[in-house]
């Protein structure tokens, strides 16, 4: 064991059944426990973010895992760490080119997959607000937001045409800009 205590931990993704993630996290966390390896098997990580979406006129928000199927393990790869994390239940490989030597996520690898981004960071329009639509047929007009579809990538809006009509259009999110109060 004394080239465990000179290695550094190093984060691994495991594929895990698609929808077992949690259950993986929390059977690993309990063998860990039990077999007293917090020394080998430090951090186990779903990565989720928030998201937000209307529903019925609310706004709802949640998390989602970003990358399903997938958990991270930062631990020194061993052979009883490895083999502890190879048969947890639900678990179904390392992901890398060999499944006996388990592949290491680069320090920007792990950066990106840990960073908690929400979809409100991304995207801060609410319904009611008003913006410019940027590009397409409908270009510098402005309007209010009726209706967000995060999951799509549109948006309602609803615009003031040639003599004073009303008409709802749909957009895409990266064609509008939200109005500064001036």
């Amino acid at each position: 064991m004394s080239e465990s205590t000179e290695r550094t931990p190093l984060w691994y993704v495991v594929h895990t059944y698609s929808g077992y993630e949690n259950k993986v996290k929390d059977n690993l966390e309990k063998t860990v426990e039990n077999n007293g390896m917090q020394d080998l098997i430090f951090e186990i990580v779903v990565p989720t973010e928030e998201v937000a979406e209307i529903r019925n006129g609310k706004r709802v928000t949640y998390q989602r895992k970003t990358f399903p199927g997938y958990v991270l393990v930062k631990m020194i790869n061993t052979n009883e760490s490895w083999y502890v994390v190879r048969n947890t239940r639900g678990v179904t490989g390392f992901v890398g080119p060999d499944s006996t030597k388990p592949t290491p996520l680069t320090p920007d690898e792990v950066d990106r997959m840990l960073s908690s981004r929400s979809a409100e960071s991304r995207f801060s329009i609410a319904v009611g607000e008003e913006v410019r639509i940027l590009s397409g047929p409908l270009a510098n007009f402005t309007g209010i937001v009726e209706e967000i579809d995060l999951e799509h990538a549109k948006m309602r809006v609803k615009v003031t045409m040639f003599l004073g009509r009303e008409m709802s259009v749909d957009v895409e999110l990266d064609q509008v800009a939200k109005l500064e109060a001036e």
